[in-house]
């Protein structure tokens, strides 16, 4: 099975689905939304150095103890030769790595990765700061939601949480698109309350980003 990227994680149906919600939500409002889907957030070398090295001293340990008498002339050699294979077979299995690090600093990872997309894409200077990124990074398994200021000064903190547990909840029930279709559209119903449709407006920023 070819490896899921951010490029093959929608069809282009569901990615026309998508764009469509956006288009459907800011249309009632003067805010912007943009869906983001990416391969990873950061990548996380540490993860690969550490795992390498736990795993090729276990097994160089036991094998000098097993076959060499404990030598260091055997552990080293061993340590040596299987470091960087181990290296290559953590990155090779996400699910490993991912195990290798702590889920602080992946939280910590995908809110800057949200942070530093947000003003990548110009989310920062819609008129009104009304602009929502909701971000999927799919190494993390974690969706990340960011408002401007304009609409977070007026929004419970928990509303963002409930954004992200429905587009979480249709991925893992495999309804991907349409839980994101759902919360672009719960997203266009908050920004329509506080900042409906100007006669002005236009569409500033991108309705999906895969990269």
């Amino acid at each position: 099975m070819p490896k899921l990227t951010a490029k093959t994680f929608f069809t282009e149906a569901e990615q026309q689905r998508i764009e469509t919600a956006v288009q459907a939500a800011e249309a009632r409002t003067s805010g912007e939304i943009v869906p983001m889907v990416v391969d990873e957030s950061y990548d996380y070398p540490r993860a690969e150095i550490v795992g390498a090295g736990f795993f090729s001293l276990a097994t160089a340990v036991t094998a000098s103890w097993a076959f060499g008498h404990s030598s260091v002339w055997v552990f080293l050699p061993i340590f040596i030769i299987l470091y960087f294979p181990f290296k290559c077979l953590i990155r090779a299995l996400p699910g490993l790595k991912r195990r290798l690090i702590h889920p602080a600093e992946i939280a910590t990872e995908v809110a800057e990765n949200a942070l530093v997309s947000f003003v990548e894409q110009g989310l920062h200077h819609t008129r009104d700061k009304t602009g929502i990124l909701i971000l999927i990074s799919l190494f993390e398994h974690r969706v990340f939601v960011l408002a401007d200021k304009g609409i977070n000064d007026r929004v419970e903190k928990a509303t963002w949480d409930e954004i992200v547990h429905l587009v979480t909840g249709g991925i893992r029930s495999g309804q991907t698109a349409e839980a994101l279709c759902t919360a672009v559209a719960r997203c266009g119903e908050l920004l329509e309350e506080h900042f409906p449709v100007k006669q002005d407006d236009t569409d500033e920023l991108p309705n999906l980003i895969l990269s």
